[in-house]
């Protein structure tokens, strides 16, 4: 058990609708009850770790038991602030004239493929580094596995595109020193580099902080990539229920992760049918269950596997999240050999 939570970030993923985010609010409630300062987040845009807990939460960290909080980070409210900030920095590097083109061009980026997502990790990048400092366990709650694994793979595609931006920034401050030299009037084809020979803005060397700015980002990405990929502080957790479309996105998400080096460390079957249950349907319904548990089984035999039965009631409050807990708790003891 102490394996599992002693990672200090944890996303819990899988097809929508197996239970993810009920099996992060029990990973994060036990957590806060072995006395560890717990942080449970969702990224996932259809929120519902508000409802479990039967409370608003929102976009700011909201206490929700003894040593747990939890955030909702809302894409919609991250892209505005992503895009506001790269307008405030654009402005102090340009001339005046070209706050309008600026603006314009922003606006057209806020609706752009990808823009939500890049404004998410970006948002993801900061509660890794800030849980560091400030949280014993961060759980993520993710999205459906597709958009989580987009999610995953953009620090390695940012870490490009800034290192790119980076290279292109030094040929322009290269080919204007060029010029400089020339005694040429400066280019005007790279605005970037255009900043280079504005004597009268009073912000220092633009170029630099046009460099400062960029290799922020660029660590900032690197660094969740450095602790998504360390198996000694982050893990995902695959969610499905023994049902075929769970187990083939499942499979779909472990090659992706693999790919990525995501570690992965266990997997939870949710809502098994009591044994106890009667009938002809349940019959049925379990003889197909008992199928899907054998091809889970072989398919993911490399994973550890933990099973929860199906509760007779929804969880819909703090203490059905606890009764989950301790079923999670049971699983992760029994699968340890602890009494």
């Amino acid at each position: 058990m102490l394996d599992l939570l002693n990672r200090r970030f944890l996303f819990v993923g899988g097809k929508g609708g197996v239970g993810k985010t009920t099996i992060a609010a029990a990973l994060a409630s036990m957590g806060a009850e072995q006395g560890k300062s717990c942080l449970i987040v969702s990224t996932d845009p259809a929120h519902s770790l508000g409802d479990i807990f039967s409370r608003p939460i929102g976009s700011r960290e909201m206490p929700l038991a003894a040593n747990l909080v939890g955030l909702e980070i809302d894409p919609e409210t991250e892209t505005n602030r992503f895009i506001d900030a790269v307008k405030r920095n654009m402005r102090r590097l340009v001339r005046p004239e070209l706050y309008r083109e600026i603006d314009r061009q922003m606006e057209l980026a806020r609706d752009a493929p990808g823009a939500a997502e890049a404004a998410l990790l970006e948002r993801v990048a900061e509660l890794m580094a800030e849980g560091l400092d400030r949280y014993d366990l961060v759980v993520f709650d993710t999205a459906p596995t597709g958009h989580t694994l987009r999610l995953l793979s953009l620090p390695e595609v940012m870490a490009a595109w800034s290192d790119g931006m980076l290279a292109h920034h030094e040929r322009s401050r290269h080919f204007a020193s060029l010029l400089a030299k020339l005694g040429a009037r400066k280019p005007n084809g790279d605005e970037l580099a255009s900043i280079d020979h504005e004597p009268e803005r009073r912000s220092g060397d633009s170029a630099s902080q046009i460099r400062a700015l960029l290799l922020a980002r660029r660590r900032k990405f690197h660094r969740a990539r450095r602790l998504l990929l360390d198996d000694t502080l982050s893990a995902f957790l695959l969610v499905l229920i023994p049902e075929r479309l769970p187990i083939l996105e499942s499979r779909k998400a472990l090659r992706m992760l693999r790919r990525f080096d995501i570690p992965v460390a266990a997997m939870v079957i949710n809502r098994l049918l009591p044994r106890d249950v009667e009938g002809e349907f349940f019959n049925r319904r379990r003889e197909q269950e008992a199928e899907y548990l054998r091809e889970i089984e072989h398919t993911f035999a490399a994973i550890r596997r933990y099973r929860i039965p199906l509760l007779e009631r929804d969880i819909h409050d703090f203490a059905s999240v606890c009764r989950i807990s301790r079923l999670l708790a049971d699983e992760l003891r029994r699968s340890s050999g602890l009494p």
